[in-house]
C-alpha cells in the first residue's frame, strides 16, 4: 500500500487531468513542441486563458518549456505524461 504522501501526489497529478481544456493542452503538445500562439490557435482559446492553463501545468511537471527570442515553447515534460494520455485514450476507445 502506498504511503499517504504518495497517495495525495497521485491524487493532485490526476487532479490535474480533471479539466478537459488542460487536457486538450496536453493532447496538443503530444503531437510536438507548440508556442503558446500555435496552442491558443489550435483550441480556439485566448493566449491568456491558453498561458493560465501552461503555467497549471507547469508547476505540475507536465509540460516544460523553453525560450527562444520572444517566444515561449511548450513541450511534455516526459515520455511518462505521453505514457499516462496515450493509455487514457486507449482505454476510452475500447
Amino acid at each position: 500500500m502506498p504511503s499517504p504522501e504518495m497517495a495525495e501526489g497521485l491524487a493532485d497529478f490526476f487532479s490535474i487531468f480533471g479539466d478537459s481544456t488542460r487536457v486538450r493542452i496536453l493532447l496538443a503538445l503530444d503531437t510536438g513542441e507548440m508556442c503558446v500562439c500555435d496552442i491558443s490557435e489550435t483550441l480556439g482559446m485566448s493566449m491568456s486563458a491558453t498561458s493560465h492553463q501552461l503555467k497549471m501545468l507547469r508547476e505540475a511537471h507536465l509540460v516544460s518549456s523553453r525560450r527562444e527570442g520572444k517566444n515561449i515553447f511548450y513541450s511534455l515534460c516526459d515520455d511518462h505524461v505521453r505514457v499516462v494520455l496515450e493509455t487514457a485514450v486507449e482505454h476510452l476507445s475500447e
